[in-house]
């Protein structure tokens, strides 16, 4: 029968490659990227769903003493859970009789972060299962403003760690596969399904992150972020454009003047274009990161003791699992199951004790990393910001004897309580600058010095910027007069004709 518009229906078949990625893998880096309260939630909820999980006895310590006056009822109305399983237990969850009784997770209110409502938008993209998996691992790599800080190969290299273990275990099970022929035929679809990233096939995804939302989220870059935005706007061959793509470290440093000379027109032409320029956001991302004027719980808390300073998790508001021992038996003699229901126990049971390795993996991968960031740092521990250390993801990396992109994700929206307050432990990374001692300062710590001497200036004579130079260098700190305007406009501090007062 017709409908109208002249449109047939076909039945046919059609050949594609997947990739079937274990997706613990990607739960595994989810977990790593979690903050607390987010983990806390995600335990809970998993809690609610997996029968094998349960909480250690310290946990339900509480629980047990507001339950003893009722323990005769209880056991009365016990749950047979082995006769539940071996009579039809539904593989897809609980019964409805039962679920008045199962803890419901609160629903979270707060607003989505950046990588997951960039991780929304590119499962939008028309995109492949390969590309998509590529795609996610760039997104989980972007720091806080949205851009890419780490290089493009980095992020390959970090990719190809997991896709090499998932295609070892691909690997494995086509093996045993009896039939030659049929083994020998996923054997070489492995092979292509799992083959390496390479640098041009992320380098074409990022294009694509860089399409989304909020727009120069992607930017390897500040100047890479502003031109994204402009070609938005359609601005190439302006005036604007060229500032940007051919003088941006003039502009960043106002040398107006040189860049008038440069292009040809006058200094006041550019100095429009620079005060146009300010409706270019350079962080994207600042709008869906959390507010960091509230309330954070810290992920880990140093405490000086005895002289030492020691490094705990917070943990202890996150539910201690363990594997149900009822369960446990239950799952030994699995002959007595059949289908569904042998599935479902196989499925949950390995997926509980993956949870409680994945968990201890985080809970030591996370004070491994805090560790470090102790020892490296510990003058800023006794004495303040001015004596942090230059400090690098590849640093911390190496010690530890992981990749840098894990190190990114357990350090990316994670707090620490120290004697000092709390801080993100990205705020301990930065580059660093010679002093004259031959030792090394950290360039927050130089910014925090900059900040200390316009603090203390006559308003009527303001420090320019080469007289910081000087009072720096009386200091013991070789700087540039150009990388003292950088962090200068970092600090949002105006240069000493914009700040002198009458």
């Amino acid at each position: 029968m017709s409908n109208g518009f002249g449109a047939k229906l076909f039945q046919g078949q059609q050949m594609r490659q997947e990739m079937r990625i274990n997706p613990r893998l990607y739960q595994a880096m989810e977990l790593l990227y979690m903050p607390l309260l987010d983990l806390q939630q995600h335990l809970k909820q998993e809690l609610a769903e997996n029968p094998f999980l349960e909480m250690t006895e310290a946990d339900t310590q509480q629980e047990v003493e507001l339950k003893e006056e009722t323990q005769e009822s209880s056991d009365e109305n016990e749950i047979d859970w082995e006769e539940i399983l071996l009579d039809g237990f539904d593989a897809g969850g609980r019964k409805a009789e039962y679920e008045h009784k199962e803890y419901v997770a609160p629903t979270a209110v707060e607003t989505q972060d950046l990588q997951g409502y960039l991780e929304d938008q590119l499962h939008l993209l028309d995109l492949g299962e390969r590309e998509m998996r590529l795609g996610e691992e760039i997104i989980g790599n972007l720091d806080p403003s949205g851009l890419l800080t780490m290089d493009l190969e980095t992020v390959v290299e970090g990719a190809n760690a997991w896709i090499e273990e998932v295609r070892e275990v691909a690997l494995a099970r086509a093996e045993e596969i009896d039939d030659a022929e049929e083994r020998e035929a996923e054997l070489q679809e492995i092979q292509a399904l799992f083959a390496p990233y390479t640098t041009e096939e992320a380098d074409e995804v990022l294009k694509q992150i860089q399409t989304l939302d909020p727009p120069g989220v992607g930017a390897r870059s500040v100047q890479e972020c502003i031109l994204i935005q402009m070609g938005l706007e359609k601005l190439e061959g302006t005036l604007e454009y060229r500032v940007v793509e051919e003088h941006f470290e003039d502009l960043i440093n106002h040398r107006w003047t040189d860049i008038a000379k440069a292009l040809q027109v006058s200094t006041r032409d550019i100095q429009d274009v620079a005060d146009g320029l300010s409706r270019f956001d350079p962080k994207p991302g600042r709008a869906l990161n959390p507010d960091p004027e509230g309330y954070v719980i810290p992920d880990l808390i140093v405490e000086k003791i005895d002289g030492e300073y020691m490094v705990f998790a917070n943990d202890t508001n996150l539910p201690r699992l363990r594997i149900s021992r009822a369960y446990r038996d239950i799952a030994r003699d699995r002959k007595q199951f059949k289908g569904e229901n042998r599935e479902f126990i196989s499925a949950k049971l390995n997926s509980a004790n993956w949870m409680i390795q994945a968990i201890e993996q985080r809970r030591q991968t996370m004070l491994k990393v805090m560790n470090f960031i102790v020892d490296r740092q510990r003058q800023f521990f006794e004495r303040g910001i001015q004596h942090l250390r230059p400090l690098t993801l590849r640093e911390v990396a190496e010690h530890i004897e992981m990749h840098e992109s894990t190190v990114s994700r357990v350090t990316n929206e994670k707090f620490v309580q120290t004697p000092r307050g709390v801080y993100q432990l990205k705020f301990f990374f930065s580059s660093g600058l010679s002093t004259a001692s031959g030792e090394d300062i950290s360039a927050r710590g130089v910014r925090d010095k900059i900040k200390h001497l316009v603090d203390g200036e006559n308003p009527k004579k303001p420090l320019t910027d080469q007289a910081i130079v000087k009072l720096l260098l009386e200091d013991g700190v070789k700087i540039a007069r150009r990388t003292v305007a950088k962090y200068r406009d970092q600090l949002g501090i105006l240069p000493a004709r914009m700040r002198k007062r009458v």
